[in-house]
C-alpha cells in the first residue's frame, strides 16, 4: 500500500470514528463521544470538523477551556469556515463570561490574598447582575488592601443597586478625601444621598461633578431626578432640558420609565422640553 492510500485509508477511519461521535454525541453519552472524537483526530489531525465536534462535546460537559481550544484549532485548519467561526462565536457569547469568572476563582484559589483578582471576580458578578456576589468579592478586596480606593468605588456602587445607601456614602466619602475630582465617585455620592433623602448634600455633590465635567449627561439627568425628588420643581425642568440637549436619545429613554419625574409630566415645559 501506497502512503497516499495509507492517508486515505486514515482519513477513512477518521471520518468513521467521527460519524460516531456524532452518534454518541446525539444520544448524549458525551463521554464516548470523546473518545470517538480523540480518535478520530488521532488518525487525522487536519479534521477540522472532527476539532469542531470535540469542542462542542467538551462544551457541553463545561470544560471550557479544553472547548475553546479545539474551536481555534478548527479555524486554524479551516480559516475560511464560516461554520467555524459561527461556532466559535455561538461559544463565545455564550460561556465567555463564565470563563473569565472560573480564570478569577481558579487565580484566588491559588492565591487567596490576590486583591486584583477579586475586584476583577467582583466586576464580573456586577456586570452579569449579581450584586450580592459582586458585594462580596468588592469587600474581600477591601478588606485586603483597605488603599485600593477602585475597590471601595465599586464596592459603593454594588451596595447602590441593592439600596444599601449608607454603606455606600461612607466607602465613597473615603473615596473623595483622596480624589477630590473623581467625577464617578461624586455622581453615585449624589445618588445615594439623594435615596436618604438627602437632598442638600446630594446637591453639592452633583454640582460639583457637574462643574468638573459639564458634558456628561449623566450628571445633569441626575440633577433633575433630584430635584423632582426634592419638589424643586422648575429646577427639575431646568436640569432635565440641559440633560436633553446633551444626549437627547438617552435622556427620552430614562424619562420615560422614570417615575420620580410623574409629578411634573402634566406640565407644558415639560412636553415642551421633549418637542423642540
Amino acid at each position: 500500500m501506497s502512503e497516499d492510500d495509507r492517508d486515505l485509508h486514515r482519513r477513512q477511519l477518521s471520518d468513521q470514528f467521527n460519524d460516531r461521535g456524532i452518534e454518541a454525541a446525539d444520544r448524549k453519552w458525551l463521554d464516548e463521544a470523546i473518545k470517538a472524537f480523540k480518535r478520530a483526530i488521532e488518525l487525522d489531525p487536519e479534521s477540522a470538523h472532527a476539532h469542531d465536534n470535540l469542542a462542542t462535546v467538551y462544551s457541553e460537559k463545561g470544560m471550557l477551556l479544553e472547548a475553546l481550544a479545539e474551536y481555534l484549532e478548527a479555524i486554524r485548519l479551516e480559516p475560511d469556515s464560516p461554520t467555524a467561526h459561527y461556532n466559535l462565536a455561538c461559544f463565545l457569547s455564550s460561556h465567555g463570561h463564565q470563563m473569565a469568572i472560573e480564570r478569577y476563582q481558579e487565580a484566588i484559589r491559588m492565591e487567596h490574598d490576590y486583591p486584583d483578582a477579586h475586584v476583577n471576580l467582583g466586576l464580573c458578578h456586577a456586570d452579569a447582575g449579581e450584586h450580592e456576589l459582586a458585594i462580596q468579592e468588592f469587600r474581600t478586596a477591601v478588606e485586603l488592601d483597605p488603599d485600593d480606593l477602585g475597590a471601595k468605588q465599586e464596592l459603593a456602587a454594588s451596595l447602590i443597586d441593592v439600596g444599601e445607601f449608607a454603606e455606600a456614602i461612607r466607602h465613597l466619602k473615603d473615596v473623595l478625601k483622596v480624589e477630590e475630582e473623581n467625577v464617578d465617585a461624586l455622581i453615585d455620592l449624589g445618588i445615594a444621598y439623594s435615596a436618604q433623602g438627602f437632598y442638600a448634600e446630594a446637591e453639592r455633590a452633583l454640582t460639583r461633578a457637574h462643574a468638573l465635567d459639564g458634558k456628561e449627561v449623566i450628571i445633569a439627568y441626575q440633577l433633575a431626578a433630584l430635584y423632582a425628588s426634592w419638589r424643586k420643581d422648575d429646577d427639575a425642568l431646568q436640569a432635565l432640558r440641559t440633560s436633553y440637549q446633551l444626549d437627547e436619545e438617552r435622556t427620552l429613554g430614562w424619562v420615560e420609565s422614570d417615575r420620580v419625574f410623574d409629578s411634573i409630566r402634566h406640565r407644558v415645559e415639560f412636553r415642551q422640553i421633549f418637542s423642540s
